[in-house]
């Protein structure tokens, strides 16, 4: 079979476990990702919370979680992968970009995030998250269709023509107050800066806390048009 057609079954896979899913519980989304993917399946998560991780857990054991290390991010981000490696039954794996922080302030010169945020997230997050992802056939990630705009159509399982993958996104249906009954009743893991007027929790220099009435991603790169890094739009 060629990559064409490989790339054809996938796509086709996906937009027919779109439909067939769409209704299914988080869980039973996350048993169809595993028992269809196997080894081929991770989970992403940027330590914001580790629901997504949590579930994959209960339906794939050791399931790979796949966190990038940007260099920029907050202490209580990097706490928060290390006690999600510890505590819970995944295996953690971080990516971190081709250059430090350093290296890419002598080529570019510092504080790029604020001249070029959209080639500092390009360097940092998604060439890195690419490379990273070349060995699986599918990935999970954490959006919500309430988050924003830009994610009000987001498939619980769709096609990500730019990496080539099958994408699952098994909270998409999700609102906040369904992610809050699952945190209180399983007790999972939280980045604490939730709890400190962060409603979404990026790299430290691009991230500011909301104000009442925003919604959860007006404090990621505030002032700006840009809404997302690159990784899902």
């Amino acid at each position: 079979m060629t990559l064409t057609e490989t790339d054809d079954k996938l796509r086709d896979l996906a937009e027919r476990a779109g439909r067939e899913l769409e209704d299914a519980p988080a869980l039973s989304i996350l048993t169809w990702a595993a028992e269809t993917f196997g080894e081929r399946f991770c989970v992403t998560s940027s330590m914001e919370d580790a629901v997504v991780a949590h579930l994959a857990s209960r339906a794939f054991p050791g399931v790979k979680v796949v966190f990038l290390d940007t260099g920029y991010h907050f202490p209580e981000t990097i706490g928060t992968r290390d006690a999600v490696d510890a505590v819970m039954d995944v295996e953690v794996i971080t990516l971190t970009p081709r250059q430090t922080v350093a290296e890419q302030d002598a080529e570019y010169g510092p504080r790029l995030y604020e001249r070029d945020p959209d080639l500092c997230c390009a360097l940092r997050k998604v060439r890195p998250l690419e490379q990273g992802l070349a060995g699986y056939d599918a990935w999970a990630t954490g959006l919500r269709r309430d988050e924003s705009a830009t994610r009000a159509n987001t498939p619980v399982v769709g096609w990500d023509e730019k990496r080539r993958k099958v994408k699952v996104s098994p909270i998409a249906r999700w609102t906040q107050d369904d992610v809050d009954a699952y945190v209180a009743e399983h007790g999972v893991l939280t980045n604490p800066l939730l709890m400190d007027g962060y409603a979404s929790v990026g790299c430290a220099p691009c991230t500011r806390r909301v104000l009442e009435g925003e919604d959860a991603r007006a404090g990621r790169w505030a002032g700006r048009a840009k809404t997302e890094c690159g990784l899902h739009g």
